[in-house]
């Protein structure tokens, strides 16, 4: 019944994105004047179907899988007045951009709903480490950070996306901070330490005892562990919480001995043994803040785009980490493994009640819309950024891309997208089921 219950929430999530993302290049096509055969809700065979004075047909089909958005001539050689390539290059562009740019609306309409019932993250330090490095460079508990490493910030997930792609190693902190009015930017080493880790992150607040990541080559790595694996006991003592895991690991520091735990993935448990490392740490000497406080209106709205950047940014460095291997494509998710963190998602926060369990969907909405627009937007061909490319080719060399040649080079592109589907899907289940 869960599972059903996480393919459904899976299902219209989904199905909500596409159908936005179709919506955009619908409405931006009927503004340039292009013919629109057919705009459809779901997939499939036609349940329902009218065709308007427009010529438009409007159905909704059996499978509700998001929709899609038919123009005149867009993958012919049809120049016929209101075909699609009959319309000037800007005209084409805007219609292009128009679907990932309503998937980042969506985003921004529905983090207004979140921040507006629970309020934003503001990124200000809640403590200082008295005599740390942070402290002696002035750093004080209530600055409020707006830039981390370079980094612009407003929040406080978003220091810790910097943290995440770009681990302190020694390096100066750089930070720019806000009190009383007047901005200021200190520099200076961070703090070190060494010590036994067994390498993950986790956040004390969560319900549960869930790894948030598992950097590679750690001793958790080592041991099979990865993302999303929930810790239910270490050396015998049973762990329920995020708080519960760290009390333990406060109580009993690692040393070098062994370390027996059990993790429980898709529901399975499983014990492995982890070897502590001896690493050397390094700390910024400071705590931000992650607890959400209400904004007025005008914060709602500002902290709403806020949230878009977050996003939009957290794809971006994941990508990068993915192309420069700091993250193996092992911990790449495709739609199996998206429909299983919705369901772990749902399973979670269910036992809270309604709002937090619907609240919480809501904000894997706004991950997954910007995502999408993300995504759409890389100048891979069979995508929406695909198309932009060969449009701005178009533009820099005057002359229109042949249409075989431009149907030639996303055909390519669809099977290798599909390639990479099946891999997504092949690497979703071989987890599933280790």
């Amino acid at each position: 019944m869960q599972t059903l219950i996480s393919i459904i929430i899976a299902l219209i999530i989904f199905s909500v994105l596409v159908l936005i993302h179709e919506f955009g290049h619908f409405i931006v096509a009927k503004k340039c004047g292009v013919v629109v055969n057919e705009f459809s809700v779901g997939m499939g065979p036609r349940l329902l179907s009218r065709v308007a004075k427009s010529g438009t047909r409007y159905s909704i089909k059996a499978l509700p899988l998001g929709g899609s958005c038919a123009m005149l001539g867009e993958d012919e050689d049809n120049a016929e007045e209101g075909s699609f390539n009959s319309k000037p290059l800007w005209a084409r562009m805007a219609i292009v951009v128009a679907g990932p740019f309503f998937n980042f609306i969506l985003a921004f309409l529905l983090a207004l709903i979140v921040i507006g019932y629970n309020g934003v993250d503001i990124s200000y330090v809640s403590k200082v480490t008295e005599g740390s490095n942070a402290y002696e460079a002035g750093l004080r508990q209530g600055d409020r950070i707006t830039k981390y490493n370079g980094a612009t910030v407003s929040v406080g997930r978003e220091i810790y996306l910097e943290d995440y792609v770009s681990p302190l190693d020694g390096s100066d902190i750089s930070v720019t901070f806000v009190r009383d009015g007047k901005k200021q930017t200190i520099s200076y080493a961070p703090d070190s330490e060494e010590r036994y880790i067994v390498g993950i992150s986790y956040y004390e607040t969560d319900p549960k005892a869930t790894i948030s990541s598992v950097p590679k080559g750690s001793a958790m790595d080592q041991a099979g562990v990865v993302a999303g694996d929930e810790v239910v006991e270490i050396n015998g003592t049973k762990i329920s919480t995020g708080k519960d895991l760290k009390e333990y690991i406060d109580a009993h520091p690692f040393g070098k001995e062994e370390i027996n735990i059990t993790v429980k993935r898709n529901n399975k448990e499983k014990k492995v043994v982890v070897v502590p490392q001896m690493t050397k740490l390094y700390s910024s000497g400071f705590v931000y803040n992650l607890a959400r406080d209400k904004q007025s209106v005008g914060g709602v709205l500002k902290y709403s785009l806020v949230e878009v950047r977050y996003e939009i940014n957290t794809v971006l460095k994941s990508l990068k980490m993915l192309v420069t291997g700091k993250v193996s494509a092992n911990e790449v998710s495709g739609p199996v493994g998206i429909v299983n963190v919705i369901g772990d998602t749902y399973n979670q926060t269910k036992s809270e009640g309604f709002m937090v369990t619907l609240f919480t969907m809501i904000n894997l909405a706004i991950m997954l819309s910007a995502n999408l627009g993300v995504m759409n937007l890389l100048p891979i061909p069979a995508l929406d950024g695909g198309r932009l490319f060969l449009y701005i080719v178009e533009l820099i060399i005057r002359r229109p891309i042949p249409k075989e040649k431009e149907g030639m080079i996303h055909f390519i592109g669809f099977i290798l997208l599909m390639v990479l589907m099946v891999f997504l899907i092949f690497n979703d289940i071989r987890k599933i089921i280790l």
